[in-house]
């Protein structure tokens, strides 16, 4: 079983873990990821682009000149696509982007990028990340005992309204806890901060 380094706030290590190999050490399914990112990425777009068709542009109700003897093409509105101010030809149209994937994947998506990033030891974890008052400070402190410089993502096993405002205001750090992680933010950032209870909570929901 693979081991992890478990540390404190103040970035002392306090002993080590060992993780589930089904979870942290499984084979990576680069097809499994790029599905599920891609449905995460499509389910993230709110569809409401719009364009105005040559029947929803205001005006144009007259035929512009008479059909024959001008010597100009004919024409039977000046909302035409063709026309400056005209309506769109073809364009987008408010709809729903969204779309399903089978649990499975989803399950197969999220260990291989848990085992992807035990392999490149890119998670930290940390025996308690907790607050009792809201302070930036503390989380960039506990960032920087952990010597993490780079994009992280603090995982807290329940949602921590102290360490979710805390972490806020610093730039690359995302926070999330076990109810809303996914593969998307694993993959889009370069380390895990991950709670002890966390990941206990990980090896019960995927085990």
């Amino acid at each position: 079983m693979p081991k992890l380094a478990l540390y404190n706030m103040e970035g002392s290590k306090v002993g080590d873990i060992e993780v589930s190999d089904a979870i942290f050490a499984h084979e990576i399914n680069k097809v499994a990821l790029h599905q599920v990112v891609v449905n995460y990425l499509a389910n993230q777009r709110q569809g409401t682009q719009s364009t105005k068709t040559r029947s929803e542009v205001r005006g144009g109700g007259i035929k512009p000149w008479r059909q024959k003897g001008t010597g100009r093409a004919r024409q039977g509105s000046i909302r035409a696509p063709q026309w400056i101010k005209g309506g769109i030809a073809l364009g987008p149209k408010p709809r729903d982007y969204s779309y399903s994937v089978n649990k499975k994947l989803k399950k197969v998506a999220m260990v291989s990028a848990l085992s992807a990033k035990c392999a490149e030891n890119e998670i930290i974890v940390v025996d308690n990340i907790a607050l009792e008052e809201i302070k930036t400070k503390k989380i960039a402190e506990m960032l920087k005992n952990l010597k993490v410089e780079s994009k992280a993502l603090i995982v807290t096993n329940e949602k921590n309204d102290n360490v979710v405002k805390s972490a806020k205001n610093i730039k690359g750090v995302t926070t999330t806890f076990m109810g809303s992680l996914n593969v998307y933010d694993i993959l889009n950032h370069d380390v895990m901060v991950v709670a002890k209870d966390a990941i206990s909570k990980i090896e019960e929901v995927y085990a």
